[in-house]
């Protein structure tokens, strides 16, 4: 994974929607859902759901397949895992991190 792809990524989940909607799609698991089940599950409109899943499926974020009449959208948890790994790639110097200590004083 590059620079490229990781900002793309995270350009896509950086609107409340599509953070909504792929954080939904992740619950969904591999049973997706529908583009109106999306829209109706985060009280969005149906033209606004359809942009944000563009944007989304751009940075291949989610995967679209096509059920009869229906569309349905899941998560790609390869991209997302990819995404994740990336950040956390040299994290800590190669050392285990350790949260139980406060970085101040507070």
């Amino acid at each position: 994974m590059d620079d490229d792809t990781v900002a793309r990524a995270l350009g896509a989940l950086s609107q409340v929607h599509r953070l909504k909607a792929f954080r939904a799609l992740v619950v969904a698991g591999r049973a997706g859902l529908t583009p109106g089940a999306l829209a109706e599950q985060l009280s969005i409109s149906p033209a606004s759901m359809s942009f944000h899943l563009k944007e989304l499926l751009h940075a291949e974020l989610v995967s679209q397949t096509r059920d009869g009449r229906n569309l349905i959208y899941r998560a790609s948890f390869n991209r997302m895992n990819g995404v994740l790994a990336f950040l956390t790639s040299n994290c800590c110097e190669g050392q285990p991190c350790e949260l139980d200590t406060p970085s101040c004083n507070c």
